[in-house]
């Protein structure tokens, strides 16, 4: 959320830097609210300028002799106006929240400015797509066959957009978390936590999460729960309405979670295999920093995500996504993309953002520094979806004979250096 006095008072910059996203809804309604307590306030101020005059007259004329009811009843409508006007603008501060809550972060001055991913900026690039002498195969193809990945079976217990992993294909997954906690809680500095996977209503609207993207969510029935789409929302969410010492900072955490996105928006998108799925599993990382500290820590947020695909041998890609592909509460954001035969493409398997202020203002998170108390800046990112790291070591890895080599940072989790078809 935004700060409603800088908002209001850098009004027209602020507009000019959000339309860089694209259409934004909210800015009319906002600068008609602007408007209207604007004058109201103005109304107030005239009234209570009029109103000192006339009692200072009353005195006189009082003093006088003179009969006051006639004026004395003109200030009491005064005063009942301008305490009419006082609730009018205290209702439209309201307003004015209800709205900011709508609208998106400013993106920052070193976002390249575009309309879509098509105009996202290329960082830079690890490792060359593996070349095969076979023509690769999908992990949809190839899961099955491996007898590793179950996705009919799935189907029958939950519907579209689930998996059931078999054997060796349960165990890499786990083999993945593992790993990745391991990095980045022993190498990279982060403290892990196993936070709840049902979040409530006001932890979903620290995020960023609720109002608007509610269709995105999982509720459950009668409850003010709702099962999580990302460990970010309970994370970030441990620091709530809390005070921090400057000094603590900056904290970096990391949890692994089951992940719950209903995709209401992915219609026809990735409907094949479990790029795109109703449940899984991730490592996510989460900062909270000083304001002059948070985009060398996006810098180095990303790097330890990267490193994960680098210590597994898979080739990928850095993006800085451009205004009109951020997401709603980020400042900056970079997506690494990694790279999946199958599907002769790169797939995000991670994104990366620095939220500035955005969601700590709408949670309350704050820091002390000697008298002065301000927002922490707040960061994360997926390090990494798991899921999708399974389905890059099964397509980037495979033989021809229809195994598949175990990356070997992973062997010690796995205990095998290679998948073959169950017999």
């Amino acid at each position: 959320m935004h700060d409603l006095p800088f908002f209001r008072s850098h009004f027209e910059s602020i507009v000019e830097r959000l339309a860089t996203r694209g259409p934004v809804s909210g800015l009319d309604q906002f600068r008609e609210l602007d408007r209207n307590r604007r004058a109201a306030i103005s109304e107030t101020e005239q009234l209570k300028t009029a109103l000192n005059a006339e009692s200072a007259e009353i005195g006189k004329l009082r003093r006088q002799g003179e009969d006051t009811a006639a004026r004395q009843e003109q200030v009491r409508r005064m005063k009942e106006r301008i305490a009419g006007l006082d609730e009018q603008v205290k209702s439209l501060d309201e307003e004015f929240r209800g709205v900011l809550a709508g609208i998106p972060n400013i993106p920052h001055e070193s976002v390249p400015v575009g309309r879509s991913s098509e105009d996202n900026l290329e960082v830079r690039r690890f490792g060359e797509p593996a070349r095969f002498d076979f023509e690769p195969k999908a992990h949809w193809d190839l899961g099955p066959e491996l007898g590793i990945l179950d996705l009919e079976r799935a189907a029958k217990i939950s519907g579209a957009r689930f998996a059931l992993y078999w054997g060796l294909g349960a165990k890499l997954e786990r083999a993945l978390v593992n790993f990745m906690l391991d990095v980045h809680t022993r190498e990279h500095g982060y403290t892990e936590v196993l936070p709840p996977f049902l979040v409530t209503s006001e932890s979903l609207f620290g995020t960023g999460q609720l109002p608007k993207f509610k269709e995105d969510l999982f509720k459950c029935e009668g409850r003010d729960l709702w099962l999580v789409p990302t460990a970010e929302v309970p994370v970030t969410n441990i620091y709530r309405d809390e005070t921090l010492d400057a000094g603590a900072l900056p904290i970096r955490l990391c949890a692994y979670t089951p992940c719950f996105r209903s995709e209401a928006g992915s219609y026809g998108r990735d409907v094949r295999g479990i790029i795109r799925q109703h449940q899984f599993q991730k490592v996510e990382m989460v900062k909270f920093t000083r304001p002059e500290q948070s985009y060398d820590e996006l810098e180095t947020l990303t790097a330890d995500a990267e490193e994960i695909l680098r210590r597994l041998g898979l080739p990928f890609r850095t993006v800085a996504l451009c205004t009109g592909d951020l997401g709603f509460g980020s400042a900056k954001t970079y997506d690494i993309e990694v790279w999946l035969p199958g599907q002769n493409a790169y797939k995000e398997i991670s994104s990366c953002s620095n939220y500035e202020a955005f969601q700590a203002r709408r949670a309350g998170i704050r820091f002390q520094s000697g008298k002065r108390s301000e927002y922490v800046h707040t960061l994360n990112g997926s390090g990494l979806a798991a899921g999708r790291t399974w389905v890059a070591i099964v397509e980037n890895f495979q033989r021809k004979d229809g195994c598949v080599v175990v990356p070997e940072a992973l062997r010690p989790y796995l205990g095998e250096e290679v998948i073959r078809p169950r017999r």
